[in-house]
């Protein structure tokens, strides 16, 4: 770690703590040039996957438009928002874990839809016929069969 002071490279750690939720390590350092102190502090950063959309275009991934997604599904139905927040870690979990860089928006609408399954059959039809692009009634009514 720098000195923020002069530059110098090389610097002591004389103090180290976590915060009370864990996610994050305070440090106080000390420059072994200059003898000045400073906090630097630690936290982990996650990268989710960019989604390639059908055109080819990536998008960073946005977990806001993802939860105002399945909100618009869930309109006027019995579910919690901690059953939807549960739903949203679910998927970012399965992200993550997928360890790619880059998630065709294919896999990531048939991870929305297998979690809009379980929470509301109502729910997962709204957000099938809105992302399947129905051409005809049959292959909605095979959806609406499969369930």
């Amino acid at each position: 770690m720098r000195c923020p002071y002069c530059s110098h490279t090389e610097t002591q750690v004389a103090e180290t703590r976590e915060s009370d939720e864990g996610d994050v390590v305070r440090r106080r350092r000390k420059c072994t040039s200059c003898d000045k102190r400073f906090t630097t502090y630690e936290r982990a950063e996650i990268a989710l996957p960019a989604i390639v959309k059908r055109s080819g275009a990536r998008v960073e991934f946005m977990p806001e438009k993802l939860r105002g997604s399945m909100q618009l599904a869930l309109r006027k139905r019995q579910v919690s928002i901690e059953q939807v927040d549960a739903a949203m870690e679910r998927i970012q979990e399965k992200l993550l874990a997928s360890g790619l860089r880059e998630v065709p928006s294919t896999r990531l609408g048939e991870l929305v839809m297998r979690e809009l399954k379980r929470l509301d059959k109502v729910a997962y039809v709204r957000f099938a016929s809105v992302y399947r692009s129905f051409e005809d009634v049959d292959e909605f009514s095979r959806l609406i069969k499969e369930i």
